[in-house]
């Protein structure tokens, strides 16, 4: 087996406590914190409170299909974000990992024609992704083992609802 990254629970809880002080150091006070589901929403949830932030929005993007397997673009899922009302928001899009960064392209393009403005914050960035984020706590080139996707899930995936729902 190749070497991998390994992030633990510990390990996560100082990395993302590091993140936050590293983007409020930077003097950025985001309105909105994007997560990028799934792996986004543990950092964005992590980072809204070390941030003092209550806005926290979700948006689907499917894009992985395994360990180095992927969809030849990635896809938003419903729901979709409701823009509305948001023109002058400072948006951080948060994320677990920027691999090759096509996802957060997707999603920060999507941001950048409705709000004022967009900086993304990402636990760990690959040299090869097409997005370089504003906020990185380490830098890898090596498959990352996250806490919440090494195990296997608890439920038959046969009878698991792990279907896209329609809005």
């Amino acid at each position: 087996m190749e070497e991998r990254e390994e992030m633990d629970w510990a390990k996560y809880g100082s990395a993302v406590r590091q993140l936050a002080q590293t983007i409020a150091d930077d003097g950025y006070r985001p309105d909105m914190i994007l997560a990028i589901v799934r792996g986004g929403m543990f950092v964005a949830g992590s980072l809204g409170y070390a941030m003092a932030v209550k806005n926290l929005y979700v948006i689907n993007v499917e894009y992985y299909t395994g360990v180095d397997e992927r969809l030849d673009l990635p896809v938003v899922l419903p729901p979709y974000v409701d823009w509305v009302n948001l023109d002058d928001a400072k948006v951080l899009i948060a994320d677990d990992v920027a691999d090759t960064g096509h996802t957060l392209k997707l999603v920060r393009d999507t941001a950048l024609e409705q709000v004022a403005e967009v900086r993304s914050a990402v636990l760990y960035q690959k040299s090869h992704s097409v997005v370089d984020c504003d906020y990185v706590w380490k830098h890898t080139d090596l498959w990352i083992n996250f806490p919440w996707s090494t195990e296997p899930p608890v439920v038959d995936l046969g009878t698991a609802s792990h279907k896209a729902l329609d809005a």
